[in-house]
């Protein structure tokens, strides 16, 4: 009774799963940020057309800043916790290289 065995390829697709939540979590947590932020910098100023464009500029950025953070903390958590070991490759390598040379 050693519990739940799971294969790599399920463990693969559940932390897909769960990094993909997380991606989008953290980025309405940004971009709802970076709205408040500029709303308490600029009051009222969202009712111009220029506020209209610095919203979508913000959603942008939120989208730059989450790439960067979730690439961080993904590359940080597979190191931590050595999830090459548990995970099955999404990605091969292309013909020719070694894992090693990336």
């Amino acid at each position: 009774m050693g519990g739940l065995k799971v294969n790599k390829k399920a463990n693969t697709i559940l932390f897909m799963l769960g990094a993909t939540v997380l991606n989008v979590v953290l980025m309405v947590v940004i971009f709802l940020g970076l709205m408040l932020l500029y709303a308490w910098l600029v009051p009222g100023g969202f009712q111009t057309q220029l506020g209209q464009v610095i919203g979508i500029v913000l959603f942008l950025g939120s989208i730059g800043l989450t790439y960067f953070l979730y690439h961080r903390m993904i590359k940080w958590i597979s190191n931590k916790w050595n999830l090459e070991d548990h995970f099955d490759p999404i990605f091969r390598g292309r013909k020719g290289k070694s894992s090693d040379e990336k």
